[in-house]
């Protein structure tokens, strides 16, 4: 019976994790129509329903909803007691599930991969890349990799890297526009303006300098994202001046595609950090994870390259 329990609430919470039965199903090794059915008895041992089904769309009940929020932690420390167990106390192994944004985690944390599955076969990294930012608990993440999420009781973070946000523009876009001189001249030049994820705002240009000067500068907008990366990609087509993350300009500058516009004038920013769950016992695949991660920002200098100012 516990066996068959446990088939179940992992068909379950694979399935709400992923969206889909065929994504559970290739997670866990079975058929979709082996996840469905499995599902299924849950519902009918429970007497509820937990899934609404389309042919194209996969969602949570309340019923399930509320299943799911209670069981999602504990069966997840409770997998990884036991694949502890199994694999001989204190190895690290297992799905670790990752959620990170798309340039730092294309540009800087894949690149680190390699080396961590050679040490560490045994463990699986499951990457979700997501510019907004994650409910890691809730969503059942092990680890996420960002900036500016909001730390409770349940969360740990530890800092990467200290960022700033700076200023950028194409050569092209400099040449045919005289690059300001001070903040002030901003307003005579076309801007590509973020809007938060969050909150659907647009962002305010609050620079700061060097000298400890502060003020809110105004542009022309010419275009309005929500994603950083794209913002850098418009901005080397030579579209206007864009606001960055310098993690997301980095690699355009080193290149020569992009440029630093008043450099003596930046934004802040959150640090960049790797966030996992305050448990009593943290799981050994998430332990040299975190271990790993923050080592390799150090000892490689990319801690140093990504807050230059």
């Amino acid at each position: 019976m516990l066996t068959e329990l446990r088939s179940h609430l992992d068909a379950f919470i694979t399935s709400a994790d992923e969206g889909s039965f065929s994504a559970a199903a290739r997670l866990l090794g079975l058929t979709p129509a082996a996840i469905s059915k499995s599902v299924g008895q849950l519902e009918v041992r429970l007497g509820v329903r937990l899934f609404q089904r389309s042919t194209r769309h996969l969602a949570l009940t309340t019923d399930g909803e509320r299943l799911y929020a209670q069981v999602r932690l504990p069966w997840s420390e409770i997998n990884d007691a036991l694949t502890d167990l199994r694999q001989g106390a204190g190895k690290p192994a297992g799905t670790l599930k990752v959620a990170l944004a798309h340039t730092v985690g294309r540009e800087y944390i894949v690149p680190f991969l390699g080396e961590f599955l050679h040490r560490y076969p045994d463990v699986l990294p499951d990457l979700h890349f997501d510019n907004r930012q994650v409910d890691i608990v809730a969503a059942g993440f092990d680890v996420a990799i960002g900036g500016g999420i909001e730390l409770t009781d349940a969360l740990i973070a530890r800092e990467l890297a200290r960022l700033r946000i700076v200023l950028v523009a194409a050569p092209a876009y400099l040449k045919a526009h005289p690059a300001p001189q001070h903040p002030q001249d901003l307003a005579r030049h076309h801007g590509l303006l973020r809007r938060s994820l969050a909150t659907g705002r647009l962002i305010p240009w609050a620079l700061k300098s060097k000298e400890g000067q502060e003020l809110v500068a105004s542009v022309r907008p010419s275009i309005v994202m929500d994603d950083p990366e794209a913002m850098a990609r418009a901005a080397a087509t030579g579209m206007g001046i864009a606001l960055l993350p310098l993690p997301h300009a980095l690699p355009m500058l080193e290149s020569g595609a992009l440029e630093r516009v008043l450099p003596d004038w930046y934004a802040e920013s959150r640090p960049l950090s790797i966030y996992y769950t305050s448990r009593k016992l943290v799981p050994a695949k998430v332990r040299v994870f975190v271990d790993y991660i923050v080592q390799e920002f150090a000892t490689s200098g990319l801690a140093a390259r990504i807050r230059q100012t």
